[in-house]
């Protein structure tokens, strides 16, 4: 009877043993599985997918896809393509800067109901109806804050990545925004006429006053009366400055000059470009050397 007893209590440690062991290879297994999670993010065009770069950067398990090229431009006329939403079909995140810049966002909600949607435009104020709110760096910095907390929501197993990320290019981005205040209090007040909404970011950043505005893009048909209107609105307010995109605004730039003698200061609205991670720091920073230099020589 005792050798029962002794037995069975071997059998008893042996099975507690052996479902402890269980137990801890299931945990292992599943924090291996979590680890190795892959996670699918899209974005909709340039400047959100750099904002995503940075918040991502080399996190292993999350991949990151834009859905137009690098050149595309804003995409207010974008045609989704069978390949868009095949890509569409498989992201776990769909990352756009909202505002309606993404005309086409209606057709994807339809297609695809479950898909988690990120507006990165969801926390800015916007100037009226104009959604280029990555030209002004203190909204930009809001719309990456709103992109990381927004991934993070979605994607806890890569957390800790995005929040690091985040707070590395939020202090890259702090110090360029330290260098446009010093611009903007080194700048006296003035008239100016841009070519380009986006610019009107730029404008009140710098604390200039926009007096007219002619929106020029690959479709834009400018009429004669326009043109007078732009030519009568300089020299009636005394405009200093044309900010403008050479792109599309190279030929009326020049003519405008020509006539008036304004200042034409080429800026870049940071939505072509490579892939590179710092391309916003460099084409804003470029863009503050190009504004500084303007304000120096007049």
């Amino acid at each position: 009877m005792k050798h029962k007893y002794v037995f069975a209590a071997v059998m008893l440690l042996v099975l507690m043993l052996a479902e402890i062991g269980l137990t801890n290879l299931y945990v292992r297994y599943e924090k291996g599985s979590q680890e190795n999670q892959s996670f699918h993010v899209v974005t909709s065009f340039y400047p959100v997918y750099v904002a995503a770069k940075n918040i991502i950067g080399d996190c292993e398990g999350v991949t990151l896809e834009n859905l137009s090229e690098p050149q595309t431009g804003c995409m207010h006329d974008y045609q989704l393509t069978a390949t868009d939403m095949k890509v569409l079909a498989g992201a776990d995140a769909f990352v756009i800067n909202g505002g309606g810049i993404e005309s086409f966002l209606s057709g994807v909600a339809a297609r695809y109901p479950s898909l988690s949607v990120l507006d990165a435009c969801g926390r800015v104020r916007l100037l009226e109806d104009n959604a280029h709110v990555w030209m002004s760096i203190s909204d930009y910095m809001i719309q990456v804050q709103t992109i990381s907390d927004g991934l993070c929501g979605l994607d806890a197993v890569h957390r800790q990545v995005y929040q690091d990320n985040t707070r590395t290019y939020l202090e890259k981005l702090e110090a360029l925004r330290k260098e446009q205040t010093e611009l903007a209090a080194s700048i006296l007040p003035q008239n100016i006429i841009i070519f380009h909404e986006a610019f009107a970011y730029t404008a009140r950043d710098l604390g200039l006053t926009v007096t007219g505005q002619m929106d020029l893009d690959e479709e834009r048909q400018v009429s004669a009366g326009e043109v007078a209107d732009i030519l009568a609105g300089i020299r009636e307010h005394e405009a200093g400055l044309v900010l403008a995109e050479e792109l599309y605004g190279k030929e009326m730039g020049d003519m405008v000059s020509a006539e008036t003698g304004i200042k034409i200061v080429w800026l870049d609205t940071c939505v072509r470009g490579t892939y590179e991670a710092d391309s916003y720091l460099k084409a804003m920073e470029q863009n503050l050397k190009l504004l500084r230099d303007a304000v120096i020589q007049q």
